[in-house]
């Protein structure tokens, strides 16, 4: 596509990223310098980007501008656009109901985004999603095609790529913290090299297996009081348990499905959007 203008309102680490795959596809890319720290001035001059002498003349000069910062200023990032009329990417790693409300308060059209993968560059491709308006989505895509920050649209509704980030990281993120919860409960006790060898042992991709998550519903009957049990085992030792009841709580949802080895998926997580429910005992019958 032509070369177009385009916004960057926080240049951090990812945000740089994305920068460098738009310049290398000849677009420029404005930043401003206003109230930023030497840092990020240094970093946006190592990225090449162009220094607007106001936040109102990068807005005026932007057909595009992404938002890519800490999830938690999403929102104030977002009121500092006033009534910009343009293309405002949503990229941050937000919930979808946080990207629907930050696009019901704009007056520009909003995308939203969810960048998958590390910040990308020649060794690492990223996947940039992106859900909204057909031309708009269509405008962001056309900007990123062929970068290494891939873009997948996703269709029209807004909170479709924010949901594909929040349920990847869901499992990325907390599986990293599982994993340091286990070998911290097994160094504890000196068998740190066991654990190793079983999860050498086990392999597999929990989060691309779907097939297993029927078979997993089927067993939590037995598989929630034992993650009681390692909640217990964490708060013994200090550390934090959580995760452990958090997993429990998910696994008491499957309470019905005892040993129902013919449920299938779209069942099995239908499931989850139950109640909750009190994670039993096992009986000694049990």
């Amino acid at each position: 596509m032509a070369a177009s203008t385009v916004g960057l309102l926080h240049p951090g680490r990812m945000g740089s990223a994305i920068a460098r795959q738009l310049l290398a596809g000849g677009h420029r890319v404005l930043w401003c310098p206003a109230g930023r720290s030497a840092g990020t001035a240094r970093r946006a001059a190592e990225t090449g980007l162009t220094a607007a002498e106001s936040l109102p003349r990068l807005l005026e000069q932007s057909a595009v501008v992404f938002s890519i910062c800490p999830p938690a200023a999403a929102e104030e990032v977002a009121e500092h656009v006033g009534d910009y009329r343009g293309v405002y990417v949503e990229a941050n790693a937000i919930s979808p109901h946080r990207t629907v409300a930050i696009a019901e308060r704009l007056r520009a059209t909003v995308v939203d985004g969810s960048i998958i993968g590390p910040p990308p560059d020649e060794r690492s491709p990223a996947r940039v999603y992106l859900s909204g308006p057909d031309d708009a989505v269509e405008l962001v895509r056309g900007l990123l095609a062929g970068s290494r920050a891939e873009p997948v649209p996703l269709g029209g509704r807004i909170g479709a790529a924010s949901a594909v980030k929040m349920a990847y990281g869901s499992f990325q993120k907390a599986s990293r913290a599982l994993a340091a919860v286990s070998h911290a409960i097994a160094d504890d006790y000196g068998v740190g090299e066991h654990l190793l060898r079983e999860a050498n042992a086990f392999g597999g991709n929990a989060l691309a297996d779907t097939g297993g998550l029927p078979s997993a519903a089927a067993r939590a009957w037995r598989w929630a009081p034992e993650m009681l049990e390692v909640a217990e085992t964490a708060r013994a030792l200090g550390l934090p348990d959580a995760l452990a009841t958090g997993a429990a709580e998910v696994m008491s949802r499957w309470a019905d499905d005892k040993d129902d080895f013919d449920l299938d998926l779209p069942a099995t997580l239908r499931r989850l959007h139950r109640e909750q429910r009190v994670v039993p005992r096992p009986s000694p019958r049990d």
